[in-house]
């Protein structure tokens, strides 16, 4: 019986050691992946990017999307709702909490409130952005709108990773009074008058420069979701120099190049880290170049870096929908035009004292010799090669996780050992 019952712990301790060795990820999801996968939900999938409700979904850690198919968006677009106001409507959609297939035919009491994106944006009044959700009989599940009294039904799950996000297709749009009222349009803003008023002339006369082409491809850009990256006076002024040793199309990319063509607001950039494509690499210019910044953020701090400079958000000028300007410290220099600074080179070894000799022809060569021997200077190692353009430094974290998976395993080996030997003193 104790040979059975130690028989049985070696055995499961050995089963959880093995179980260490393996230690998921993180499990980052993109709603328009995973709508890519379904044809039928192109129509609903387009106008989540369009809204840039796609973002929110992905950045937030616990949600379900209750999924409209091409015909169901029909319907929904046959009502010309302005895309502001089709952003409400979607936006109820979206439920801030996992409900999975299964969750939703074994709901407790047979119903469930659930609260919506539309809710937390404080668009919606009172209760209006809430959805009700209710269990049937024979494993029909139908959702309402709060104030609305047309349930529509569940018909499939789509995706569902656990705990996570829950995609599922519903038969028809939920219908809101609330979400569907006419909102005004975002205000219409000068970014240029802005930045030279809030720091940051120097750059914006740069935008303005020759016949204003980089103003035109920012403003241009707006209505589709702009982020601009604005450096103050100081730093442009000493970036200057620089600058006007470009050709025309270069000076043309730096300034592009401080642009994201899409809203990332000040909360997402806090809870993003990776790389950002830029209006470098995609406004009317036939280039290969990536043309990336990599965000990083260490608690409120946002950082921007490009491989030859760093820089921190220092404020923020403007942060709604569709459109965010920020202040920045340094300029951005691409690692597409610049080089990074060279690592300044070990100092030599200082000299040994020598001691006096006779003066002479011999003695002289003699310490000439030893001279030069002595202050050869060290090989400068040359830079380490740059990885792909724009390509994130996944190996820092490759390593991380590695050592995170050894040290668990080494510990659990050692848990082991030292079971096992006293199950055989025992």
């Amino acid at each position: 019986m104790a040979s059975s019952s130690s028989s049985f712990l070696l055995h499961l301790l050995l089963f959880l050691f093995l179980s260490t060795t393996y230690i998921p990820l993180s499990s980052a999801h993109n709603i328009t992946r995973i709508l890519a996968d379904h044809p039928d939900f192109s129509t609903f999938n387009h106008y989540l990017s369009a809204t840039h409700l796609a973002a929110e979904i992905n950045r937030r850690k616990t949600i379900t999307v209750l999924a409209l198919d091409n015909a169901a968006m029909s319907s929904l677009l046959a009502k010309h709702l302005p895309l502001h106001t089709l952003k409400n409507v979607l936006s109820l959609h979206v439920l801030v909490d996992y409900f999975s297939a299964k969750k939703l035919h074994q709901i407790t009491g047979g119903t469930a409130l659930s609260s919506t994106v539309f809710q937390s944006t404080g668009s919606a009044l009172g209760m209006a952005g809430f959805v009700n959700i209710t269990d049937h009989r024979a494993g029909r599940v139908t959702f309402c709108a709060e104030g609305s009294d047309v349930p529509v039904a569940f018909v499939r799950s789509l995706r569902e990773i656990p705990y996570t996000i829950a995609v599922v297709q519903i038969s028809a749009p939920l219908t809101s009074d609330a979400a569907e009222a006419p909102t005004p349009a975002p205000t219409q803003i000068d970014i240029i008058d802005l930045m030279s008023k809030k720091g940051c002339k120097t750059f914006a006369d740069l935008l303005t420069s020759g016949n204003g082409t980089a103003a035109k491809a920012f403003e241009s850009n707006v209505a589709a979701g702009l982020t601009i990256f604005c450096p103050i006076d100081q730093a442009m002024r000493a970036f200057l120099p620089k600058f006007n040793k470009l050709t025309a199309p270069d000076k043309m990319a730096v300034l592009l190049y401080h642009g994201v063509p899409a809203y990332e607001s000040l909360d997402l950039l806090r809870s993003h880290s990776g790389p950002v494509s830029t209006l470098a690499a995609t406004t009317g210019r036939t280039t290969k170049k990536n043309y990336r910044i990599d965000v990083q953020n260490v608690g409120s701090v946002v950082t921007l870096r490009t491989k030859v400079t760093k820089a921190s958000i220092t404020g923020t000028l403007v942060d709604e929908d569709p459109l965010a300007l920020y202040t920045i410290d340094e300029v951005l220099e691409p690692r597409e035009l610049f080089k990074p600074a060279a690592k300044a080179p070990a100092p030599a070894p200082a000299l040994a004292p020598e001691a006096d000799a006779p003066a002479g022809p011999k003695s002289k060569k003699k310490k000439e010799t030893k001279k030069k021997k002595t202050t050869k200077p060290e090989e400068v190692p040359a830079p380490t090669p740059a990885g792909p353009e724009g390509e994130p430094d996944d190996m820092e974290v490759a390593d991380q996780n590695a050592g995170v998976r050894a040290r668990v395993r080494h510990c659990a080996v050692a848990v082991v050992a030292a079971v096992a030997a006293l199950l055989v003193m025992a």
